[in-house]
């Protein structure tokens, strides 16, 4: 791993809407954001696929898109495809007529979110209740599990998941998924004894990442397949030690790859002090409690008029309050070096929501120049 003054920092957007604006505003918005990190030296602009929740990204790869015509040198990519509500066909036809455009600037991130989804449903997947108490890893937080088994088994979660795909489709095996991408992208997919290309597609200079919150097949894929994987503090902290260690013991070299490569995400919220950043992160529990509740993603709220939440709500998203960064730049990057270092993270992913989107400019933009990213001086 380099010195955590060396690792690169990328961007991770949801597109939010926040609450008093609109759907295309947000679309507007995380383009011109991606614009910003470009010009501050971030290294990567990532979207994630969210549907039929207060989100703008959920045409993932049509945002990207725009995203990678709206700029010249970020890379720019998924966080993830969510690979059972796309074909690995549609998938790599998609990112191949992107890149004919914009060659060598996309990465391909898969995720296995609807096949889990599915296994947990149709009660394949064992729900975990054995509760464990937090820890602190060296300075990091890694605190006690949020069952997330109650939130993917909930009506509108099923509802929304079945909405997004044909009737009685069924998701594939998340690792015949991710070969079936490489096989087209390297134009040796067959299906049977037929010999299939995908136009465009093949030969694409795509970089093909894998996203996982566990130790379980997202991370044994990664490492099987030799490709770079990206482990979600922000989404699942309590899971993080764990799935970067089974990344790296079930990693072998590839083509790809010849040794891991590992991102771990963070959600930060920088201001000029402590103070301020805390007062605009406020509403970030009132969202992720829309979210863990089973309602979806709702509009991001002001703290300027938003109540606070009660004690029950509040218990239901406390691991990710605790975990989020937040605070002044010399706050928000000495936990950020804590996260590299107790992870030996390679890169850090982070995502900065607030209700104000001069204010997310501004955390961006503040945590760029306190890390030392290249292009951050400007003013």
């Amino acid at each position: 791993m380099s010195s955590a003054a060396a690792i690169p920092l990328s961007v991770l957007d949801l597109a939010p809407v926040v609450d008093g604006s609109d759907a295309p505003t947000a679309v507007r918005r995380a383009v011109k954001l991606a614009r910003h990190g470009e010009q501050l030296g971030y290294r990567r602009f990532w979207l994630a696929e969210h549907h039929f929740v207060e989100v703008a990204s959920s045409s993932t790869t049509t945002l990207i898109g725009l995203v990678a015509a709206a700029t010249d040198t970020i890379r720019v990519g998924s966080a993830a495809v969510q690979s059972g509500l796309h074909t690995p066909v549609s998938i790599v036809e998609a990112f191949g007529t992107i890149d004919a455009l914009y060659p060598g600037r996309l990465d391909l991130g898969l995720g296995r979110s609807a096949q889990r989804r599915a296994e947990v449903t149709s009660g394949s997947r064992p729900t975990v209740t054995t509760p464990q108490p937090d820890q602190v890893v060296d300075g990091l937080l890694i605190p006690s599990p949020f069952p997330v088994e109650k939130l993917l088994g909930s009506p509108r979660v099923v509802a929304a998941y079945e909405a997004s795909q044909f009737e009685g489709a069924q998701p594939p095996d998340f690792d015949d998924a991710v070969g079936d991408v490489i096989s087209l992208l390297d134009g040796q997919f067959r299906h049977g004894d037929v010999a299939l290309t995908a136009v465009p597609g093949r030969g694409a200079d795509v970089q093909v990442w894998i996203f996982g919150s566990s130790k379980g097949q997202s991370a044994q894929t990664a490492g099987g397949r030799g490709l770079p994987f990206v482990a979600n503090y922000h989404v699942s902290p309590s899971t993080v030690l764990e799935a970067v260690e089974a990344y790296r013991s079930a990693f072998r070299p590839s083509a790809h790859l010849a040794e891991p490569y590992v991102i771990v995400s963070a959600d930060v919220v920088v201001a000029e002090d402590d103070a301020t950043a805390r007062h605009r992160a406020s509403t970030y529990g009132h969202w992720v409690h829309s979210i863990r509740s089973g309602a979806g993603a709702a509009p991001y709220l002001d703290p300027d008029t938003a109540p606070p939440l009660d004690d029950e709500q509040r218990a239901i998203v406390d691991d990710r309050i605790r975990t989020q960064f937040v605070g002044s730049p010399d706050t928000v990057v000495d936990g950020l070096r804590t996260l590299a270092r107790v992870t030996e993270a390679d890169e850090l992913l982070v995502t900065s929501v607030t209700h104000d989107f001069d204010h997310r400019l501004q955390s961006h933009e503040l945590l760029a120049r306190a890390w030392g990213l290249e292009g951050a001086s400007h003013d």
